[in-house]
């Protein structure tokens, strides 16, 4: 036959879109051209294509070679278009057939790998990406990738992938001689134990409450106080409370990782990112020519820490707004828009006044009153009208003589069992609660409704954080294993809340 059609994969961002290799053998001068918005990594594919066939111990035709790769309007680019492409010649030209004489279906397999001068295949970065895309479009589908990032693809449950160590393998698979091996699956590292607890924490009875009704709702927190006051340290065991990723969770993450990380490390244990506050916007949410994804995508199914949270560029935190409702981010240029997950838990700290001793109770701010304001104007209302939870933390002269605080295995018993509840009843977490799932899950009772309406009438609350309110209100009745929300359930949640009248006190 002169034409050969393959199926392999674009990557763009995360997004692997399907991608039709044709390859046409005919007559003329010889030529070896690339149409389809090929980048200078597909175009080079050329040069190691024919180098590949020859030493491998086949015959390149010497008519024109052209390889369209459709849709023409999508961009491609590296190497992992040579196998297909090298497949697709030695089927147009007639080289492999079947013992019968016969070419060989194609039709679902997908081939991604790059090939080295002597026909050996290269690992195909994002491989994770590739295998998660195709399982998704096309669960029948038979991947073909080089041995190592074969077995990263075998991680997908339900997608069959082989094992290629060179173009001459591949073929000799399609010739009916010697098949491929299935890969098998890389092997998971074990989330280990946090080696940081709860425990060490003493004192701070509130934060620590706050912490927990964090982790079991998977609510965005932001605390405030003085320098040394504990923030940081409470932020960093958060992790200690969480339970480890599901499978397909921890997939999701490691797919996001691969794109910057190719080794990356398969872990159940929930990602954690503290980006320092001088952290560009597109670090944070991702960018670039080749659009990348930024720490919020890292931070996908985990949490995302912003230690002095007013320091940070306020553009950047400004794009935060549209991934904390979504859970996702869309980078878009001129070649296409990507989209990257973004579902993570924001847990941010900041001092309560530019020199943090505002509050304090033998320290003394010397911050002008109008500094104090552009400090804390830094962080706009809309941003901080989307966090959930928010607690000031007090300077406790006695913090080394109280007990040592509960151990973090302990309040993650509670905080599963509350999870747990969750699941079972509305198959997410309450911080995920949309507006339908608040008025099933969430109804007060006559005096937690009165309670409410006073509230949002006299601090002006918008609808976004009366459904917040509501939200906490509903992990807090879990945590207590009570599906009624009674009008305590609703005054605690509120306490949670910065209001006009509170705002000296927690330090905004």
């Amino acid at each position: 036959m002169s034409l050969a059609v393959l199926a392999s994969r674009a990557l763009f961002g995360l997004q692997a879109r399907p991608v039709q290799v044709e390859i046409h053998v005919g007559n003329g001068l010889p030529a070896f051209a690339v149409v389809g918005l090929p980048g200078a990594g597909v175009r080079e594919s050329r040069d190691r294509v024919r180098s590949a066939i020859l030493n491998c111990g086949f015959d390149f035709p010497a008519g024109r070679i052209t390889v369209n790769l459709a849709p023409a309007d999508l961009p491609k680019d590296s190497g992992r278009f040579d196998l297909p492409i090298a497949l697709g010649v030695l089927l147009a030209s007639g080289q492999v057939a079947d013992q019968q004489g016969h070419s060989p279906d194609l039709r679902h397999y997908v081939l991604a790998g790059e090939l080295s001068l002597t026909g050996t295949l290269v690992p195909t970065e994002s491989a994770l990406a590739i295998a998660l895309a195709v399982m998704r479009d096309d669960p029948a589908a038979i991947v073909i990738m080089a041995s190592p990032a074969a077995q990263v693809a075998a991680l997908v449950p339900g997608l069959r992938v082989l094992a290629a160590g060179s173009l001459d393998e591949v073929v000799r698979h399609f010739r009916d001689e010697q098949p491929l091996q299935a890969a098998s699956p890389a092997a998971w590292r074990i989330a280990e134990e946090p080696s940081l607890c709860l425990a060490d924490v003493r004192g701070q009875a509130l934060a620590r409450r706050a912490l927990e009704v964090a982790a079991a709702g998977g609510h965005s927190l932001l605390m405030s106080g003085p320098p040394g006051v504990g923030k940081s340290m409470l932020a960093q065991r958060l992790p200690s409370l969480l339970p480890p990723l599901t499978h397909l969770q921890a997939l999701e993450v490691a797919a996001v990782h691969g794109l910057l990380q190719p080794q990356h490390s398969w872990s159940l244990a929930p990602p954690f990112r503290a980006p320092h506050h001088g952290a560009s916007r597109s670090a944070l949410v991702g960018g670039g020519v080749h659009p990348r994804p930024g720490e919020i995508s890292l931070a996908h199914h985990g949490i995302l820490f912003l230690d002095e949270l007013p320091e940070f560029d306020r553009r950047a935190l400004e794009s935060l707004r549209e991934p904390l409702e979504t859970g996702a981010v869309t980078i878009a240029r001129a070649a296409g828009s990507c989209r990257f997950p973004a579902h993570f838990q924001l847990i941010a700290a900041m001092n309560s006044c530019p020199c943090g001793w505002l509050g304090h109770p033998r320290r003394q701010c010397l911050c002008p009153q109008d500094r104090v304001a552009r400090y804390r104007a830094r962080v706009s209302g809309p941003l901080m009208d989307r966090i959930d939870l928010h607690v000031s933390l007090v300077v406790e002269s006695a913090w080394h003589e109280a007990p040592t605080g509960e151990p973090s295995a302990s309040v993650r018993e509670r905080v599963l069992a509350a999870r747990q509840r969750q699941l079972a009843r509305q198959g997410g977490l309450n911080a995920d609660l949309d507006v339908a799932g608040l008025a099933q899950h969430a109804r007060l009772d006559a005096d937690g409704e009165t309670l409410l309406a006073r509230t949002v009438e006299m601090w002006g609350w918008s609808a976004r954080a009366t459904q917040r309110v509501l939200r906490v209100a509903r992990t807090l009745g879990d945590l207590q294993a009570s599906e009624a929300l009674d009008v305590a359930l609703l005054a605690q949640a509120i306490q949670f809340r910065p209001d006009s009248g509170a705002a000296v006190k927690m330090g905004f």
